[in-house]
């Protein structure tokens, strides 16, 4: 935490602020390339920014609804972190289907509603790919979700207060969020050279921007089960796997199965 006087700024909550005003830049650098205009990314980032945060807040309270049962003021400090990225995903997939069939685009005239949902997930995604690589830097600030004990060159000190009991003996540990940062950044160099590779073809059209919203949702989803494996932090578990591992599975099921329905289809 940095402090001038009154003023107090959480790490946590400025390395989520900054992912914010990147994948907000790069969303409407993006919208400039396909002739979008500005207004729609504006206008749809504040429903996202608002949406997500509930959502990913909301995802977390229902995993680790014995701690907020008991501590209900705590659901409320999002700067202390606990905000769920399959949450904020799912929030943001549910308010952009409603702002694409409520709200008149002047861009989209003559498209149809998946036209225009997936135009916008695929202008979204590549950000939103690069926010979750600078956000997780605030999980080491917070010194939180860390994964297992190791002997590794690059294991990060986790003081004795942030340990699980079960570790208080180890002192280093998987920065997972590294893991993450960096898996997540490698996601977001991919996507944006399609967008780019895209747009210099002028290969515009709904199956590339299908192609770039289920690369997303299918890399990150295998990012995230593999590294589940080896973080210690709790998680309910369904069939002896974490939960996020469990809705990571659903995720990539369904890209498997509808990808080539759709962009194979004639």
């Amino acid at each position: 935490m940095i402090s001038w006087g009154f003023l107090k700024i959480y790490w946590y909550g400025f390395f989520i602020v900054l992912g914010m005003f990147l994948a907000f830049s790069l969303s409407l650098f993006l919208a400039k390339k396909y002739r979008i205009k500005k207004d729609t990314i504006i206008d749809l980032a504040f429903y996202l920014i608002i949406f997500g945060i509930i959502g990913a807040r909301i995802y977390d309270i229902f995993l680790e609804w014995r701690y907020y049962i008991k501590n209900p003021i705590d659901a409320f400090k999002i700067w202390q972190g606990g905000l769920a990225i399959h949450g904020a995903i799912l929030a943001g997939l549910i308010t952009l289907w409603f702002f694409v069939k409520r709200v008149k685009i002047d861009s989209f005239k003559n498209f149809n509603q998946w036209t225009k949902f997936f135009k916008l997930t695929a202008i979204i995604t590549p950000g939103l790919a690069l926010a979750q690589a600078i956000g997780r830097w605030g999980n080491y600030f917070n010194q939180e979700l860390f994964g297992r004990p190791t002997d590794l060159p690059w294991g990060i000190y986790i003081s004795p207060g942030n340990r699980p009991f079960t570790y208080l003996n180890n002192s280093f540990f998987h920065p997972t969020f590294l893991y993450e940062s960096l898996g997540n950044f490698i996601i977001f160099l991919i996507l944006i050279s399609i967008h780019l590779l895209i747009i210099k073809k002028n290969k515009v059209n709904f199956k590339n921007d299908f192609l770039i919203t289920s690369l997303y949702l299918f890399l990150y989803s295998i990012l995230r089960f593999s590294l589940e494996f080896i973080r210690i932090d709790f998680a309910p578990e369904i069939f002896g796997l974490r939960f996020p591992q469990f809705v990571s599975i659903i995720i990539v099921i369904v890209i498997i199965i509808s990808f080539p329905k759709v962009y194979f289809k004639k």
